[in-house]
């Protein structure tokens, strides 16, 4: 879904290589170039966006060349995007925003389409930084990743012990995934859910909200991203559902991966032990919905 709508995607979840086999996996059925970043403490800006290197040509010259880093692809994977500090992490907001890296006084377009899925592991603090505000509103969505129910737990242990390797078999291009991005546009959000869309994130914020949880457990609520993300969210949520039309079951379908993380609670928050899931609930209780204004 994040994808049709041309969003990135952070996967917070329990530790493991699922989520990293599921991003290859999703890149190979896509036919998509593949590039894999683990963050680290030690990881600065250029490992990512790249570095100039002084070169010596046949005449005895010297000359500074480019060389492109791992984030010229289609797919990117940050892993443990957390591990590395808020200096490097930053290097992805121009990336993530303008699908473009500027370096070395020239500005670069990356490969379309471009998407970022980016792993952390909420279990493990250690040796971790927090992700900056600005760095959270550039993803569309945040997943959230639990174990896995005994079945498909064992089919993983089936799949993953055994000799057989299993090759998938594209089923798009890139062409393809820019035509289905332009698609999703296509989608006709009306004014009442559009209004609906902005209800919901003008909610979230404590300054202009009835919603009296909101008030006293949120610090920073939402930003206009997050409208954003609901209609183009709810947009590829109703075209995967065969509709060319959103509806407002299509922007609470989308609620909770596009404001858990833009909504920033409080001390009294975390002394009650309230979290975003639940302030996202009482938005979706206290905001109504739009009335068709057709009476039977």
């Amino acid at each position: 879904m994040s994808l049709l709508a041309g969003g990135h995607a952070l996967l917070v979840g329990v530790p493991g290589l699922a989520k990293t086999l599921m991003i290859r996996s999703l890149a190979d059925a896509l036919a998509l170039e593949f590039r894999r970043v683990q963050f680290t403490p030690d990881l600065v800006p250029s490992d990512i966006t790249g570095t100039e290197i002084l070169e010596e040509d046949g005449a005895g010259g010297r000359h500074f060349r480019f060389v492109r880093g791992p984030v010229f692809t289609n797919i990117l994977l940050a892993d443990e995007i957390n591990r590395a500090p808020p200096r490097t992490q930053a290097a992805l907001l121009e990336a993530m925003q303008e699908h473009r890296v500027t370096a070395a006084g020239e500005t670069m377009s990356l490969p379309e389409p471009f998407f970022v899925l980016a792993t952390q592991n909420p279990i493990e603090q250690e040796g971790t930084y927090p992700l900056p505000e600005a760095q959270l509103d550039r993803f569309l969505f945040d997943i959230r990743v639990g174990y896995p129910d005994a079945d498909d737990e064992v089919a993983i242990l089936r799949a993953t012990t055994g000799g057989s390797d299993v090759t998938l078999a594209p089923v798009l291009d890139a062409r393809a995934a820019l035509a289905l991005q332009r698609l999703t546009r296509d989608v006709a959000a009306s004014e009442p859910v559009l209004a609906y869309a902005a209800a919901l994130v003008r909610a979230s914020r404590p300054e202009s909200t009835n919603v009296a949880l909101v008030e006293r457990c949120v610090r920073w609520g939402a930003g206009p991203r997050a409208g954003q993300a609901l209609i183009l969210g709810a947009k590829a949520h109703a075209l995967l559902d065969a509709r060319m039309a959103v509806t407002p079951a299509d922007i609470e379908r989308v609620a909770r991966p596009v404001l858990r993380h833009r909504i920033l609670t409080n001390f009294a928050a975390q002394a009650e032990g309230t979290g975003a899931e639940q302030i996202i609930a009482a938005l979706l209780q206290h905001v109504p919905r739009p009335a068709s204004g057709i009476r039977l």
